[in-house]
């Protein structure tokens, strides 16, 4: 009779664990099994530290893993604390970040919630009554008015030297990804990046557009963005610098 082997559990897909800091501090880290996942990462967002792992990756390994770059998470988790923008406030100046640059927010009374774009800045109407939820969703469809203004200036650039345009486009904030191309085209980009310089959004939407070349990150395809892109590693480092606190402006002004 052959012996019955008893199924090896499945780990969780998400859960927190804590990590001690070299200070003797603790801070929480959201461990995520991605199915496609290559190799461990470590990142800060607006929810915290997230450690992505293989299905694979050993608990052993992980634990290594963060050990090592923990003096790393506490520096990242400092500067995003540091640029953390104060939440929105009703009917005060205020500067919005927008491409890289930092704009002179107005108020003023309106029969709609809606945001503008001037030669001032940014005019922000709002009926009297209106609520913080009015504004940011104000903020919101403004900085999304912005991103489609830009990919409408950028695609036609690119469009005709693809196999096939992407089916969709959306716009939305995104955890840890600037942007991703689904198997049925469908297109998502990071509302965060019109936040930053342009050059960085665009490179985000050079590399998903070529992934409708190749979908994968072969050399095949590096050579593909490379060739529309030739400085995509300064944007690379650019948006891990300043990325998270792009994500977290978004966050705080437009939710």
């Amino acid at each position: 009779m052959p012996l019955l082997r008893t199924p090896r559990p499945v780990p969780p897909a998400e859960e927190i664990r804590p990590l001690r800091l070299a200070d003797g501090r603790e801070v929480p880290v959201r461990w995520v099994r991605h199915p496609r996942a290559r190799r461990l990462r470590l990142l800060v967002g607006e929810r915290g530290a997230r450690l992505t792992l293989p299905p694979r990756a050993s608990i052993g390994a992980a634990e290594a893993f963060l050990h090592e770059h923990r003096d790393w998470l506490a520096a990242q988790l400092a500067a995003h604390a540091a640029n953390t923008p104060a939440p929105l406030a009703l009917w005060r100046e205020a500067r919005l970040p927008l491409r890289g640059a930092q704009l002179p927010l107005r108020w003023q009374p309106g029969r709609y919630a809606r945001a503008v774009l001037d030669e001032h800045g940014v005019l922000l109407q709002l009926p009297e009554r209106a609520g913080e939820g009015q504004a940011r969703a104000a903020l919101r469809e403004f900085y999304g008015q912005q991103a489609r203004a830009d990919l409408g200036a950028w695609l036609p650039k690119y469009l005709p030297a693809l196999p096939r345009s992407p089916l969709s486009f959306r716009l939305r904030p995104l955890s840890s990804l600037w942007g991703s191309l689904s198997p049925g085209d469908a297109l998502s980009l990071d509302l965060a990046l019109v936040l930053g310089r342009p050059s960085a959004f665009e490179h985000v939407l050079v590399h998903e557009l070529c992934h409708l070349i190749h979908a994968n990150h072969s050399r095949a395809f590096w050579r593909e963005v490379e060739k529309r892109w030739p400085d995509w590693r300064d944007e690379r480092d650019y948006l891990r610098a300043e990325g998270p606190g792009l994500k977290a402006a978004l966050a705080r002004l437009a939710g």
